[in-house]
């Protein structure tokens, strides 16, 4: 049968300078029944207030993606990269050996919300590596990390792709990985998908080989992933 994770069923974290909604376990939230979908380990939600964001901390063998919604996110890390990713942007690192980072919120006057996702590696060990940048839409799937980097993404190590769907109101598009695992996470907007209704922070991961028809019922943007069966 379909998984199904809806937006206010997600463990909730509020510390105050930080308010997340983890979609599968983390940190101090733990649930044996939302562990994450095939490769996918991590999607937190997370508002950081001004000035304030995690501190210097490390990380190895993992592929971690951040997508900014709104504000601008600083990242600094132990290889040198010193960057701010704002709202439209897109970063990827790749933790391989071990990396020290830390995030913070780049405004002292506006918070940042931004999309932390976590994808386990099909290689363990290999150098750090840092990616960022704007990706412009391009019909309503747009590839935002593949394997290959191919047609403008970001490039992960991993059989697994993350696209971005965009759909005005009224608009219907069909998702299907045959023989593969997908997960579609909402950011924006309300749908249908097959016959049940879905809004921002929802997500859905269809049996493997089973379509998403997804009718837009107020403009939508989501998160299409194409992930390895099992």
């Amino acid at each position: 049968m379909d998984y199904i994770r809806k937006a206010n069923e997600r463990g909730v974290v509020n510390m105050g300078w930080l308010q997340s909604n983890h979609s599968f376990s983390f940190g101090s939230y733990y649930d044996p029944q939302h562990m994450g979908v095939s490769v996918l380990r991590v999607i937190n939600d997370d508002v950081v207030q001004p000035g304030a964001g995690f501190g210097t901390h490390g990380h190895r063998d993992v592929e971690i993606i951040s997508y900014v919604i709104d504000g601008a996110l600083e990242h600094k890390d132990s290889t040198g990269n010193e960057y701010v990713v704002p709202a439209g942007e897109v970063q990827r690192m790749s933790a391989g050996r071990g990396v020290m980072h830390s995030e913070y919120n780049a405004s002292q006057t506006e918070p940042v919300n931004f999309l932390q996702i976590w994808i386990h590696p099909n290689v363990k060990g290999i150098e750090p590596e840092y990616e960022q940048k704007r990706i412009e839409q391009d019909g309503p799937l747009t590839p935002i990390v593949t394997p290959n980097g191919d047609k403008g993404a970001l490039r992960i190590n991993q059989d697994a792709s993350m696209y971005r769907l965009e759909l005005e109101k009224g608009e219907a598009y069909r998702l299907q990985t045959p023989d593969r695992q997908g997960y579609l996470h909402l950011v924006h907007g309300s749908a249908e998908i097959n016959g049940d209704v879905f809004n921002a922070g929802d997500a859905i991961a269809p049996q493997v080989g089973k379509a998403l028809d997804v009718n837009a019922t107020e403009k939508l943007e989501a998160l299409w992933f194409d992930l390895p069966k099992g």
